[in-house]
């Protein structure tokens, strides 16, 4: 009820992210109901089933990444003085986080079990009853009990990742402290960079040998092995992210800096662990999908969704460039008191919008090329 209530009193901006978990889960919903009814509109066991069902993981994993920065964001969750005295520790905070999380994503599943029986005729008495019955196999029965335990994943997934990702760590936990930022990285910065290159490294041979396994060029579902690489190629990517971003500050910084590139490095080394991962995932995302474009050609590629393959790959993008997003706000407010300090020093507002215009640039000259240069590693093997 506490939950309801706060999402009830929440402003606008905050609203928009719920929504958009709302919309993801929703979406995630939908293409589990249309892999399952595909799959119990077939008389015998088909192969494709397991692989599709397997391909939903994609989204599904997008749409938890999602939610999870969310309810970082979400101010309702964030520890303020005077909570603890009315019982709403960190402890508590982080319980009520999963329990708007998992209502958030509720609703979106509710809404395409909705949609899909109305598309398939099985709702009556609303607008375009069945307008989409022989795409989502209609005339053919869906097992109820399954298609609710596939709707509760998201939930269930997104719920517990987020009480997990907000969980109190070290005293705070018993003192019931205001939860603080941690303090920044003295020298060394994210440990993951050498094994993210060589998880990225790793899959990218996976998915050469497993396209040369299977022939060279993509036709009908893409080999176990291409998705095995391609799956390991995206948490390298994801995994890297942080150094990349931190390296990135560093060297801005580097060589008698003046105050725009100052306060560029330092703010790119400080917001490398919120950025970092975020920037990696999208990387991946974009590349796998440049390389799925370049080698599908005119006459279209393979479908492991069946005809919503489009709706995966969209969902895919708006749920990781849309997790960046709210990461990059996370780390604005994260700045508020530097913004602050600055502006008492009489700094000018130029010089606040040149440090985010260059930490802009800097990324986008680095990414861009990263993510092109994958992208045309993962196709090459394939394009034979």
């Amino acid at each position: 009820m506490l939950a309801l209530r706060l999402a009830r009193g929440a402003r606008p901006l905050v609203l928009l992210r719920r929504l958009m978990v709302v919309a993801a889960s929703g979406g995630v919903g939908f293409l589990l109901l249309y892999t399952l009814a595909g799959a119990a509109a077939r008389s015998e066991p088909s192969p494709e089933a397991p692989l599709r069902l397997l391909w939903c993981l994609v989204p599904l994993a997008a749409t938890v990444h999602l939610a999870v920065a969310v309810a970082r964001t979400d101010p309702s969750t964030q520890p303020r003085q005077g909570l603890s005295a009315i019982g709403l520790g960190p402890v508590r905070l982080s319980a009520l986080a999963a329990v708007s999380t998992a209502v958030s994503c509720t609703l979106g599943s509710m809404a395409a079990l909705l949609v899909f029986l109305h598309l398939r005729g099985d709702l009556t008495g609303m607008p375009f009853d069945g307008a989409a019955a022989r795409l989502v196999f209609a005339g053919r029965p869906l097992p109820l009990g399954a298609a609710l335990t596939l709707l509760a994943c998201v939930p269930v997934a997104a719920a517990g990742s987020a009480a997990l990702a907000l969980r109190p760590r070290g005293a705070r936990a018993d003192a019931g402290h205001e939860a603080e930022d941690p303090a920044p990285r003295t020298g060394a910065g994210p440990g993951g960079l050498p094994w993210g290159v060589a998880l990225a490294a790793a899959g990218l041979a996976v998915e050469g040998y497993g396209g040369a396994a299977a022939g060279g060029a993509l036709t009908g579902n893409p080999p176990s092995g291409v998705l095995m690489g391609w799956a390991l190629t995206a948490l390298g990517l994801a995994m890297a992210g942080p150094g990349i971003v931190y390296v990135c500050g560093r060297v801005l910084q580097s060589l008698r800096p003046g105050a725009v590139r100052l306060l560029a490095g330092r703010a790119l080394m400080d917001d490398a662990a919120r950025l970092g991962r975020p920037l990696g995932v999208v990387c991946a995302v974009a590349s796998a999908l440049i390389a799925a474009s370049a080698l599908s050609g005119p006459g279209g590629g393979p479908r492991p969704f069946g005809e919503l393959t489009p709706l995966g790959a969209t969902l895919v993008l708006a749920c990781t460039t849309a997790t960046l997003l709210v990461s990059a706000l996370e780390a604005k407010h994260s700045r508020a008191l530097t913004r602050a300090g600055l502006r008492d020093l009489a700094a000018p507002a130029t010089l606040l919008r040149a440090s985010v215009l260059l930490r802009a640039v800097v990324l986008l000259a680095v990414f861009a090329p990263l993510t092109w240069a994958v992208a045309e590693l993962a196709a090459m093997p394939l394009r034979r």
